[in-house]
């Protein structure tokens, strides 16, 4: 038996600590040290676990791991100060690495879950996202810092529907809102757009309240609980939107499209955006393509699977909707606007 070559150890070698590199950065993260160090400019790991209102002991030991990966330096003796990569990974930086850390631990989790239900084939639903009480509140803004750029540098101006509706000052829907990015990004851009957020979970419906307040938009976005299956307003509605979140319910494709036509207004469209699923398996290989891989096995442990473009379309087809699919990010993206014309 042939062994295995000191190249390719040492290759997995460097991965492997890359991992590691994101773990201690996930925990900076979420329990706010990035954030706090930044503020204090250097700090012992008392005064930071302080700031951070956070046990000292841990925070002593995590600054340990972070500096053994370059994301802090030791600045004085016993004090630390961020180096150009932690500051990085702040929340608030611009074009921050965030999404990578929670991105990594995400993704462990939902391995180690796909690694026990393999010998059963269950498949227990959207309820492991909150099986890891620090990932949730994460989801969104993971979600908001990975597409938004997108969605406001290509998508928006690409797909005529939106300045259409927001020239009639018309009301849009998302369902599966999360933190309410999609509609806080859409009515920044069109003053005049008027937008419903729904969700199933309560902790994004409050995340997503709270910022569109701060944001100054609260008179113009409403957020709350609730799914496709089960929603209803007083007007009639100009665009229904779902984004990354119909291959959630394509076990009832049927329903769920005779609930998009039948809400929507004569002339008003469902925008709906999701993963490009490549046809050419042969295509998962490309770098930006390998984790879309990875995540359609996460999709599998919550019951679902990504989508190509062309069964979309079809389903519109079967419900007497006109669709055109619009490609962004190289062919990764792909948004499907189809128009209720009855």
């Amino acid at each position: 038996m042939s062994s295995v070559s000191e190249d390719l150890r040492q290759s997995v070698m460097s991965q492997a600590q890359g991992a590691l590199l994101l773990n201690l950065a996930y925990i900076g993260v979420v329990d706010g040290l990035f954030s706090a160090l930044a503020k204090l400019g250097q700090a012992t790991p008392d005064a930071l676990a302080a700031a951070a209102q956070k046990d000292g002991a841990y925070v002593l030991r995590w600054c340990d791991g972070a500096y053994a990966f370059g994301l802090l330096d030791e600045s004085a003796p016993g004090e630390f100060s961020l180096t150009e990569l932690g500051s990085a990974f702040r929340p608030e930086a611009a074009g921050t690495l965030m999404p990578f850390a929670v991105q990594a631990v995400l993704s462990a989790h939902m391995a180690e879950r796909a690694a026990g239900l393999m010998a059963t084939g269950d498949r227990p639903g959207e309820q492991v996202l909150a099986e890891r009480e620090t990932v949730l509140p994460w989801f969104g803004p993971m979600l908001e810092h990975n597409f938004g750029p997108l969605l406001e540098r290509d998508i928006l101006a690409a797909v005529p529907v939106y300045r259409q509706v927001d020239e009639r000052g018309g009301l849009v829907i998302d369902l599966g809102c999360g933190n309410g990015w999609y509609l806080r990004r859409l009515a920044s851009r069109f003053p005049h757009v008027r937008g419903l957020g729904l969700d199933g979970f309560a902790e994004n419906i409050e995340q997503a309240e709270r910022i569109a307040a701060q944001d100054g938009l609260a008179e113009r976005l409403r957020f709350d609980t609730g799914n496709i299956y089960d929603f209803h307003v007083d007007e009639a509605v100009d665009l229904i939107a779902m984004n990354r979140a119909l291959h959630h319910v394509w076990s009832d494709k049927e329903k769920v499209f005779r609930i998009l036509h039948g809400q929507l207004k004569s002339g008003g469209t469902a925008v709906i955006w999701e993963p490009h699923w490549p046809s050419d398996r042969a295509a998962l290989r490309e770098p930006g393509r390998r984790g879309m891989a990875f995540q359609n096995l996460s999709e599998h442990v919550q019951g679902n699977h990504f989508l190509h473009p062309d069964e979309i379309v079809a389903e519109f087809e079967q419900v007497g909707m006109q669709a055109q699919v619009y490609l962004f990010a190289d062919g990764r993206e792909a948004v499907v606007s189809a128009v209720r014309t009855d």
